[in-house]
C-alpha cells in the first residue's frame, strides 16, 4: 500500500462520477443533484448543466460540444448554446441505466450501461456496449459485457479498454477505422467467476470491482476498485503495481489531470447505495500526486 497524501478538493456532493480533465479543469457529474460541474485544482466550482434524469459519463465532440450521459432515460445529450439537446436515444440498445463512456478524437462515443436494475436488486445480466457516431447514429459495438464501466482509448487510437465491474476483469477491443470493435480479449483478468446471476455471489468471488479508470504514459491503468476502498495501478496482464487506500470511503472513479498530468483525482463516497447517497452530501473529490503522467483518451 503506497502512502500518498490525499487532499480534499471539493465536498458536500451526493455521488461524483465520470471525471474528465478538460481545458484546465476537472469536469464531473453529481448523480443525485443532477449537476455537471467543472472544478479547478484549487476547488473553485462552476455549474455547467442540469441533467434531470441523472448525469454520468462526459466527453467532447471535435467541435468542442459537450456530450453528457442521461442515465435514467438512457439518452446521450449534447450541450448547445447552454441548452441540452438529444444527441442519441439508446433505450432500444440497452437494458439498464446508461453509465460511463469515452469519446474518441473523431467524436464517436462508446457508452456502457448497467444491463439490469442494480439498485432494485434484480438478477445480474450481461449487456451491450453502444457506439454513437458523431451524427447521433447509435449501434451495438459489443455484446455480453459484464457491467461495462470506465473506458479509455490508447494514444494511437487503436484500442478501447473497458472495466467490467462485475466481471473481475478489464477488457480490450481493437478499434477498426470505421469505429467498429474487434472481439473482446482480456486486458487483465483477476480470476474466474461462478456461473451465477447473483450479484452478491459475483462480488464475493471478485478480487476487484473495476469502476472508473485512467491511462498513464507507461501503459498502466489507474482503476477505482469499487469493492475494496482503494485505487490501484494495474499493468496489462493484471499485475498490481501500486495501491492507494481511501480509508473508510469507497472510490468509484478516477482521472489523471493537472497541468503536468500527474494529479490523480478520486471520486469518493461511503458507498454506492442509492437511498443513502441521494439523501446525504458525503460525496467528495480528492487528489494526490503520482509519478507517471496521463496518456490516451479521455
Amino acid at each position: 500500500m503506497t502512502d500518498r497524501k490525499l487532499t480534499p478538493i471539493v465536498e458536500g456532493y451526493t455521488f461524483l462520477e465520470g471525471p474528465r480533465w478538460h481545458d484546465g479543469r476537472l469536469w464531473v457529474s453529481d448523480f443525485y443533484t443532477h449537476q455537471v460541474i467543472a472544478v479547478t485544482p484549487e476547488g473553485d466550482v462552476e455549474k455547467i448543466a442540469t441533467v434531470p434524469q441523472q448525469p454520468s459519463g462526459l466527453g467532447w465532440l471535435p467541435d468542442g460540444a459537450l456530450l453528457v450521459v442521461s442515465m435514467r432515460d438512457r439518452k446521450l445529450l449534447r450541450l448547445e448554446r447552454g441548452e441540452l439537446v438529444e444527441h442519441a436515444d439508446l433505450s432500444s440498445l440497452t437494458s439498464g441505466h446508461v453509465n460511463d463512456m469515452v469519446v474518441d478524437e473523431q467524436g464517436r462515443a462508446y457508452v456502457g450501461n448497467f444491463g439490469f436494475d442494480l439498485m432494485g436488486g434484480a438478477p445480474f445480466r450481461t449487456t451491450t456496449l453502444v457506439r454513437v457516431d458523431p451524427d447521433g447514429k447509435a449501434s451495438i459495438a459489443a455484446k455480453d459485457v459484464m457491467f461495462p464501466n470506465g473506458s479509455v482509448i490508447t494514444p494511437d487510437g487503436s484500442t478501447l479498454i473497458v472495466d467490467e465491474t462485475f466481471g473481475n476483469r478489464i477488457s480490450a477491443f481493437d478499434i477498426a477505422p470505421d469505429g467498429s470493435l474487434g472481439p473482446r480479449r482480456d486486458w487483465a483478468n483477476f480470476g474466474a467467476l461462478p456461473d451465477t446471476d447473483s450479484v452478491d455471489e459475483l462480488v464475493a468471488a471478485s478480487a476487484i470491482g473495476p469502476d472508473g479508470n485512467s491511462l498513464d504514459a507507461e501503459g498502466a491503468l489507474w482503476v477505482a476498485d469499487a469493492l475494496n476502498n482503494r485505487v490501484v495501478r494495474v499493468a496489462e496482464g493484471g499485475q498490481i503495481l501500486e495501491e492507494i487506500s481511501t480509508g473508510d470511503d469507497g472510490v468509484f472513479a478516477c482521472m489523471l489531470g493537472g497541468n503536468d498530468g500527474r494529479t490523480l483525482f478520486l471520486c469518493v463516497a461511503p458507498n454506492f447505495d442509492e437511498t443513502e447517497r441521494s439523501t446525504t452530501r458525503l460525496g467528495r473529490l480528492l487528489a494526490t500526486t503520482v509519478d507517471v503522467p496521463h496518456a490516451g483518451t479521455p
